[in-house]
């Protein structure tokens, strides 16, 4: 069987296509519904819950950073994880210790911001297509963790404090996301500032709609349920990283045989 050596600047998290932004929005969507499923479906609580599983998440992570490369299994697994965390880290400031979304909307922005100041300053950059180094990483990893906790708290805001529903919320950020990627395509937008603005808004979407399609119907959802709509996307994500896998994998092997031509 052939190895497939790992180069010294190989970029470690995917290329931005489509099927980045479907298996993304997927999971952020799971994120808010699986952390409402462990919470309080199976009665654990907003603490054991959170315990749990950031000791999941930082086990995935470092998986993660042992690749040294992008493997799609433990690349997604860590995305799935962290916007579980990310979520439960908001619902914990909001629900344990009473802490106003208003004012976790601007605390994470803020903070958000600063971790953006202090990559850039370190490495003159926040592409995501040069994260080959361990720094580099572990900014992205913060700046991912922070996006999903903005997003959770944002979307909450909005649907909830401001009452315009979950389904009209997940329009809302939609609509932003489409105004920016023609911003992109149109305008000339940096590439960089776009993919981050967008990164940050479909936290709040996908977590509206995981609402729409779980939350009862009292409640301004569909009622399906977090156990039904969890279990949906998770299958979605495994299928969609089992694709990617096998592509890697062909393309990779592609790229070995032309080499050795």
């Amino acid at each position: 069987m052939l190895a497939l050596p790992t180069a010294p600047n190989q970029n470690r998290v995917p290329d931005v296509t489509l099927d980045f932004w479907l298996i993304k929005l997927m999971a952020v969507t799971m994120g808010e519904t699986a952390a409402d499923y462990l919470a309080v479906n199976l009665g654990l609580g907003l603490t054991v819950t959170s315990l749990i599983m950031t000791g999941v998440l930082v086990i995935a992570l470092v998986a993660q950073f042992a690749q040294k490369r992008y493997v799609p299994w433990a690349y997604w697994l860590a995305v799935v994880l962290i916007s579980v965390v990310g979520t439960l880290i908001t619902d914990n400031l909001v629900d344990t210790f009473g802490v106003r979304l208003q004012t976790t909307t601007i605390a994470f922005s803020v903070v958000l911001a600063a971790t953006f100041a202090v990559w850039y300053a370190a490495e003159r950059t926040l592409s995501i297509h040069t994260i080959f180094t361990t720094r580099r990483e572990i900014f992205y990893w913060l700046a991912i963790l922070f996006t999903f906790s903005l997003g959770t708290a944002a979307g909450d805001l909005v649907a909830e404090s401001f009452d315009m529903g979950y389904l009209t919320t997940g329009l809302l950020f939609g609509g932003v996301i489409a105004l920016i990627a023609l911003a992109y395509y149109l305008l000339r937008l940096d590439g960089i500032l776009a993919f981050w603005l967008a990164y940050i808004l479909t936290r709040p979407l996908g977590a509206s709609f995981g609402d729409w399609l779980s939350q009862p119907v009292e409640y301004g959802g569909l009622g399906f349920g977090t156990t039904f709509t969890s279990l949906v996307f998770l299958g979605c994500i495994v299928a969609l990283v089992l694709y990617m896998t096998l592509r890697k994998n062909a393309d990779e092997l592609d790229e070995m045989l032309l080499d050795s031509d």
